[in-house]
């Protein structure tokens, strides 16, 4: 790895030794108030880590669409992958593209083209981006098991982190010591060979705490040429180091192994689904990533309500990924964001400040010799630098009525070196031509936002928001057409309600999106490996997000629906088409017989009608629906155990698929199909 471990301590260590020192100058002055109360003599709470309540207390002041999951929901059942995690989160479309943690993972119709390496979205762990620099991240770098809790902030309502895109952000949040059982064993088994391992230990040390998991993961999959072996481990460690000042290091290291059986035509996928993409198996091949990354989250409390937090972090990677040529890509990412914070017992809120990040990569391209590396066919040193300026002011206009006004700003430079001038991404064949560019991509946007208390557990809210989103290095060079792509951007009108009246919870949003130079991912049908993206001039993206939890007795009915109307706005190509590789309508859910820790029912997932996986909407894949059952036992002490069947029926289906512009209505090979009938089992132990 290219790289000097001189910059992970400039990056994650000195701002974190700076605001040591703000700190204990602060202490000269007046005792610290926090709402009213001195925290002089008395323990506080970590700000470096709040509690899933305090962030439920603080979503709800959203004027926009923003969850926050308990981790504690889906660890009833099988935690595999982001669609154990996130399928039922309210907003969220997730479908793996062959039982993997490699999905389509889209907010609003964020990324639509993406099956592997996403886009679209801000990915957090503790904060932090997990996205490199240009915007683009891999899903094997999360844990499921070593969350507490998931926040999910759709479009604009991301802004707190610093994110323009159109879908928003998702982060991670990691138990402390404080948080976690101070032991948690947990192993899991079921079918196509599927195993994982995990273990958890807590400490609490007072003022300090501590946390680290380890795990262990594989399965062979339901499809030939799918194994996974992946290994992940996670620590944190913070806590107080004065009245005034917290601090948290987080460190995470991620070995992930996966081999990758293809696309199938709808002919051979009814054909035997199991079965792998002949290029696949030839060329065998894979996604194998090592990842380590270092971050720091630092908060300063001062008099007022006012605060400042600083989130740091370093990370790098290195990529072997045999596909239709060999990438082999080295990676370096850095980066902070500084926060500032106020409030008061009025209900004024402000927090704004900007995030600074730079990457590079080294990405060198081979012959695919069998899943090897043979003669070099081109050599691009790439560079990303961001800077984000936003800020946000909450002001109370009257009794239960709330007023919110944003801005952001961003400066984003896309730079790349070709070394050889070689573009082989077509094939064995060496294209003469050179993909160096440099670009920049400046761009503002505003928010305005309502929220309106209406009763004790509802509330309504309404904003109207813009979007602002550069490509990433993948869309602007090394495919088989160069291209400049410009940033993609949007205004968005929302409004929305939340219901959290027992015994019933609703989470609801309608939004519309007029997007103009929408990234467009495309693929050639005769080498489905390789996507094209073109900015759309003008597409529209519109629907419905529908999140809802019944308690009636001893059942508990919950789950999400989707309306997804996205489609091109008068294009002189594709008219007022769909845009392809998303259904039209998605629903998923579950009713469970609760009582104390017992629980057991049957799950669900409905897609209704086909939905076309091309822009001319020549080709289409057909709806279905699978169900499945779990049941098991959950106490919060001592021994546990679950037991999950999926797809009981099993039903042969496509789960996702990949986007060309016109198959010219001829089978091609863009089908991914899901899992089969399959059967998990669990223990875990907790103290």
């Amino acid at each position: 790895m290219r790289k000097t471990t001189e910059t992970t301590l400039r990056l994650v260590f000195i701002p974190s030794l700076l605001a040591l020192g703000l700190g204990q100058g602060a202490q000269a002055d007046e005792p610290l108030q926090l709402d009213g109360a001195l925290i002089e003599g008395r323990e506080v709470g970590d700000p470096t880590a709040p509690s899933l309540a305090e962030k439920k207390e603080e979503f709800a002041r959203i004027p926009g669409a923003a969850s926050v999951i308990d981790a504690e929901d889906y660890k009833n059942g099988r935690s595999s992958n982001l669609q154990d995690a996130l399928g039922l989160a309210t907003g969220v479309f997730i479908q793996p593209r062959f039982g993997a943690e490699e999905a389509r993972l889209s907010v609003r119709g964020s990324g639509l083209q993406r099956t592997f390496h996403g886009r679209g979205l801000l990915l957090m762990q503790d904060g932090a981006p997990v996205n490199l620099a240009d915007g683009s991240f891999d899903f094997q770098s999360i844990e499921p098991l070593a969350t507490d809790h998931i926040e999910v902030l759709r479009g604009a309502n991301a802004w707190r982190y610093g994110a323009a895109n159109l879908g928003g952000a998702i982060n991670f949040v990691s138990p402390t010591g404080k948080s976690a059982a101070p032991l948690t064993l947990r192993a899991e088994g079921g079918s196509f060979d599927y195993q994982r391992v995990y273990a958890a230990f807590a400490q609490d040390f007072g003022a300090w705490d501590a946390f680290v998991s380890l795990n262990d993961y594989a399965q062979d999959g339901f499809r030939d040429h799918a194994r996974q072996d992946n290994q992940r481990y996670f620590a944190n460690l913070g806590g107080r180091l004065s009245e005034r000042l917290s601090s948290r290091f987080y460190l995470t290291h991620v070995e992930s192994d996966s081999d990758l059986p293809g696309n199938l035509s709808k002919a051979q996928l009814r054909d035997n689904p199991e079965q792998a993409s002949a290029e696949a198996t030839t060329g065998d091949y894979q996604r194998d990533f090592i990842l380590n990354r270092l971050g720091n989250v630092s908060v300063l409390e001062l008099n007022g309500g006012h605060s400042l937090e600083l989130a740091s972090y370093y990370s790098e990677k290195s990529l072997f990924h045999p596909i239709f040529q060999v990438l082999d890509i080295d990676y370096e990412d850095y980066g902070l964001r500084l926060s500032h914070k106020w409030h008061n017992d009025a209900g004024w809120r402000w927090q704004g400040g900007l995030d600074l990040s730079h990457g590079r990569s080294w990405d060198s391209r081979y012959l695919n010799e069998g899943g090897h590396s043979g003669e070099q066919r081109n050599e691009l040193h790439q560079s990303a630098r961001n800077l984000n300026l936003f800020g946000e002011l909450e002001m109370p206009l009257a009794e239960r009525w709330a007023l919110l006004l944003g801005g952001a700003w961003q400066r984003q430079q896309r730079e790349v070196d070709d070394r050889l001038r070689c573009n082989a991404f077509v094939g064995g064949f060496c294209l003469a031509q050179d993909e160096s560019f440099a670009k920049t991509y400046s761009g503002r946007s505003g928010r305005i936002g309502l929220r309106h208390d209406l009763a004790e557990g509802v509330q309504l809210f309404s904003n109207l928001s813009q979007s602002y989103e550069p490509p990433t290095f993948s869309e602007l060079s090394g495919g088989a057409i160069v291209t400049e792509n410009d940033a993609q951007k949007a205004n968005t009108l929302e409004a929305g309600m939340r219901w959290s009246r027992a015994p019933l919870a609703i989470d609801l949003a309608v939004y519309r999106s007029e997007i103009r130079d929408e990234l467009i991912g495309y693929t050639d049908p005769t080498r489905p490996s390789s996507v094209i993206t073109t900015n759309a001039e003008r597409t529209i993206h519109q629907g419905i997000e529908l999140g809802a939890a019944w308690t009636l007795g001893q059942f508990l009915l919950r789950g999400q629906y989707l309306l997804n109307d996205f489609r091109f706005d008068d294009d002189a190509t594709y008219g007022d088409n769909r845009i392809a590789g998303v259904p039209r309508q998605f629903l998923k859910g579950e009713a469970l017989w609760q009582r104390g820790d017992w629980y057991a029912g049957p799950t669900f997932e409905w897609v209704p009608s086909h939905y076309a996986v091309d822009h001319a909407e020549s080709l289409y894949a057909e709806g279905y629906a699978i169900w499945g059952a779990k049941g098991g036992y959950r106490p919060s002490e001592g021994l546990g155990f679950f037991v999950e069947g999926r797809n009981l029926s099993d039903k042969t289906y496509i789960a996702t698929t990949g986007v060309v512009a016109n198959a010219h209505g001829q089978d091609a090979a863009l089908f991914l199909p899901g899992d089969g009938r399959s059967l998990y089992a669990g223990l875990e132990w907790r103290m």
